[in-house]
């Protein structure tokens, strides 16, 4: 599947999807094998009291010994123990298996999703991502623990059951084997309508999820504009929605459990009939037809269940496909086959060479068009120019956030198509203008780039940054939970951990989008000072609508619709008296220019 596309695949009618978790099944086979012993034991420990049942009937009562009727009933006590520990551990290796399972599946999807490119995000919703992760694992844990015991144990004693039925009377047995094609054929067509809407269910929770999860994520903007209301009158929509598409899963269900139920005990009672003619007439003994009658209730009561339970494995075939979905994604991004490798020693030179791009999600608009440039080594190059310029495209393409459409990036004379996207970014450091910060403590998000950077190490990158002194005042210091997206820190302070994390990655060639644009006077003159400190002997590369954070660069670029326009200075820039000295004039006023000029 492409990873552009939207996650909406054809959906399959068939239990096909749940074979994508036998692989995963395959890494315990010791416990499937302990499982299914213990599984059978339980089945052949309910299938051998019938047999002690007919032989109560037919010997204990008509000889009257009550020896033989102990002996008997001490030999129910044994098979009754001995299914109480089958079952027992039947249920610890099946449940362990199951938890066991889907542990690694939300592992290997997860570890999957975050190798997807940004071109995946660009058209799908993050809370739906996680709704997979969340619900439809949690869906499919039940099947392969309990309801997948359940099954297999059904299985047996409905196959087991049947068996000895024909064993204790082909004559009766044939007569049910009459009625199965009235029962499996609904049963199937049944099936097909609960997998169908169960499937529909898991996609409509899943848009609520993601609806409930962007809301929650953005709570201050909902209640800034009293947004409360109409949020919660669409996430209840939603809601409502979803409850709509598992009610017909669940009346679906509902007719599959009462067909198979009532046929498979009318087909039962029409054999009773049958069987209690023929111990009138002596042709069957009493307890032939009292162990046939136990046989027919395990094998019928055990089809029933698996009626039941084929409704739930149908939810958990839909769940794996949506689980697969995400699998199956390929990155737009990856390593070539064989990768080359960066010069041992770093020198940051960056190229553009007849570079042109258009986002996956909107091929028709380009978003660079024949763009060439060149960074040298150790040089702080500024990129303005209005909004819709392509600045921060340039940006994306240099991280390899996206291929070129045509043309070349190179990095050190290696182009990055040719090398491992994690070496490549290795190399480089960014600081965006909105700041990611985890719900975690100030030191593991400063270490996010260096998990195993000292506590000296951290420290000393925040006060490089500007950023040791508001971090000692806070309650635990480097222990102090940042809150979700950094909701306790202020622009100024978000923005310092962000550069000391670049500080303490120490990349040598950094990226800077916009990383002061929204500060206050005080904050910007903190972060400004340290961007200072981080931009020396390293490639810099500036993206900037706030000129006056761009008059120390080198080189000024100026990109107007996709493309650099002018190049040059501050001074040599306003002298054109082109883009760039509009720019200029609507930011400075004339006197601020003259001074500037000189």
């Amino acid at each position: 599947m492409s990873e552009v596309d939207h996650l909406e695949a054809p959906r399959t009618r068939s239990l096909k999807p749940l074979a994508t978790l036998l692989p995963y099944l395959g890494h315990y086979r010791g416990m499937v094998v302990k499982a299914l012993i213990f599984l059978t034991l339980a089945a052949v420990a309910t299938l051998a009291l019938p047999l002690a049942v007919r032989r109560m009937i037919d010997h204990g009562f008509s000889q009257s010994d009550a020896g033989f009727i102990n002996n008997y009933f001490g030999m129910l006590i044994a098979l009754a123990l001995l299914l109480a520990f089958a079952s027992a551990m039947r249920y610890y290796y099946v449940i362990s298996i199951g938890e066991r399972i889907v542990a690694d599946l939300r592992r290997d999807v997860y570890s999957h999703v975050i190798k997807l490119s940004p071109s995946f995000f660009d058209v799908n919703q993050s809370g739906e991502i996680v709704s997979r992760l969340t619900a439809d694992t949690t869906q499919v844990k039940s099947v392969v623990g309990a309801t997948a015991s359940l099954a297999l144990r059904n299985l047996i004693l409905c196959l087991g059951g049947a068996a000895m039925m024909v064993y204790t009377s082909p004559r009766l047995s044939a007569l049910v084997l009459v009625a199965i094609p009235f029962i499996v054929f609904p049963l199937i067509a049944f099936g097909r309508s609960v997998r169908k809407r169960s499937r529909s269910a898991q996609d409509t929770l899943a848009e609520a999820s993601a609806y409930a999860s962007e809301s929650i994520g953005a709570i201050r903007t909902v209640q800034a504009f009293n947004g409360g209301p109409a949020a919660s009158g669409r996430y209840g929509d939603a809601i409502e929605g979803a409850f709509g598409a598992a009610q017909a899963a669940i009346r679906s269900r509902s007719i599959l459990t009462g067909v198979a139920i009532s046929m498979v005990f009318g087909s039962i009672a029409g054999v009773l009939w049958y069987g209690a003619h023929a111990v009138l007439d002596g042709s069957m003994s009493a307890g032939t037809l009292g162990q046939f009658v136990l046989y027919a209730v395990v094998a019928a009561s055990s089809l029933g269940a698996l009626s039941e339970v084929w409704g739930e494995i149908a939810q958990a075939s839909g769940a794996a496909e949506r689980l697969a979905e995400l699998l199956a994604e390929v990155p737009a991004i990856r390593a070539p086959a064989n990768p080359k490798r960066f010069p041992a020693t770093a020198a940051g030179a960056i190229a553009f060479n007849d570079v042109r791009f258009a986002y996956p999600s909107a091929p028709e608009r380009s978003a660079l068009k024949g763009l060439s440039f060149k960074v040298e080594p150790g040089e702080t190059v500024a990129i303005v120019g209005s909004s819709g310029a392509g600045k921060s495209t340039v940006l994306s393409l240099i991280l390899r956030y996206y291929d070129t459409t045509a043309g070349e990036i190179a990095l050190d004379g290696v182009s990055v198509r040719d090398v491992d996207p994690a070496e490549l970014r290795a190399r480089l450091s960014i600081v965006p203008q909105d700041v990611t910060i985890f719900a975690s403590t100030i030191h593991d998000n400063i270490a996010f780039g260096r998990p195993n950077a000292s506590r000296a190490d951290v420290i000393a990158a925040a006060k490089a940054a500007h950023a040791h002194d508001f971090i000692e005042r806070l309650d635990n210091g480097y222990d102090t939970m940042s809150g979700e997206r950094g909701v306790t820190l202020s622009g100024g302070q978000r923005q310092r951990i962000a550069i000391a994390r670049a500080i303490l990655k120490n990349a040598p060639v950094l990226l800077l989008d916009e990383a002061t644009s929204a500060l206050d006077a005080e904050s910007e003159k903190l972060v400004q000072n340290a961007l200072d400190g981080l931009m020396k002997d390293r490639t810099t590369i500036v993206i900037a609508h706030r000129l006056a954070t761009v008059l120390k660069a080198n080189r000024i670029l100026v990109m107007d619709d996709g493309r650099v326009v002018e190049e040059g200075n501050h001074q040599s820039l306003v002298a054109k008296g082109g883009i760039y000295a509009r720019l200029a004039s609507l930011q400075f006023d004339g006197k601020e220019l003259a001074e500037l000029q000189v």
